[in-house]
């Protein structure tokens, strides 16, 4: 663990007393989904499905910690071979499914910020771009309906979507350890480390051309932006 995230979460201890300090936060390393953080235990594992925003569906991953009111989790959604997925859907010649898996992949942190400002009953309370290790992503953070808080922090790194969620009871401690703690991995299982801002690169176009030929057998259309919809 970094010296900095050390030092966070020896305060951390401190500051919030005996209650946290029996929590065992403990670090945990997924190779798999290519991230290391910290848990107040060991996480639950669920397989989910993500619908994108142009409407593909995405397979994913939620690893969760419940702790009486408070709940952790980490979600991740795999957006590595979405340009094959694009390409395997039953569409017009004028379907640009190049442009189409690329901007999904671009947009996930917004869309995925998109969604949780919608909650319903919740206020956002603070939204604003973020970075860790370097990584460019995105903080929220939230007061439910029932008082309890919500503190969001999203990233894409090597074309997955990280999703650091913790949500706790009124009045308590923000979940700063947990926060503070995401790490991502290489193909090797290493840490990453950047010496500038890193921002999600895509996968090398290899199916297909880019805006390919429209019905009237010429180049298809740049698009102007806006939701196209994979219906």
């Amino acid at each position: 663990m970094p010296l900095t995230r050390l030092i966070l979460a020896m305060l951390m201890l401190c500051w919030s007393g005996p209650a946290f300090a029996q929590e065992e936060w403990t670090e945990y390393i997924n190779r798999v989904d290519r991230f290391t953080t910290v848990f107040p235990g060991q996480p639950t594992v669920q397989e989910i499905t993500w619908p994108s925003e142009y409407g593909m569906v995405f397979p994913g991953r939620v690893y969760v910690v419940q702790q009486g009111p408070s709940r952790y989790s980490v979600t991740v959604i795999d957006y590595t071979d979405a340009e094959k997925k694009y390409s395997e859907l039953k569409k017009p010649e004028s379907f640009q499914q190049s442009i189409y898996w690329q901007i999904d992949i671009m947009a996930s942190i917004q869309y995925a910020a998109t969604k949780f400002r919608q909650r319903e009953g919740a206020k956002v309370t603070y939204d604003a771009w973020h970075y860790i290790d370097l990584v460019e992503g995105h903080q929220l953070q939230l007061t439910n309906a029932d008082q309890s808080r919500t503190f969001v922090a999203i990233y894409l790194h090597e074309n997955r979507l990280y999703i650091v969620e913790a949500t706790v009871p009124r009045g308590a401690a923000q979940p700063g350890l947990f926060q503070q703690n995401i790490s991502f991995l290489d193909e090797k299982g290493g840490r990453t480390r950047y010496s500038e801002i890193y921002s999600n690169r895509l996968p090398p176009v290899t199916l297909g051309r880019r805006g390919g030929p429209g019905p009237d057998g010429g180049r298809g259309g740049g698009g102007r932006g806006g939701r196209g919809g994979a219906q």
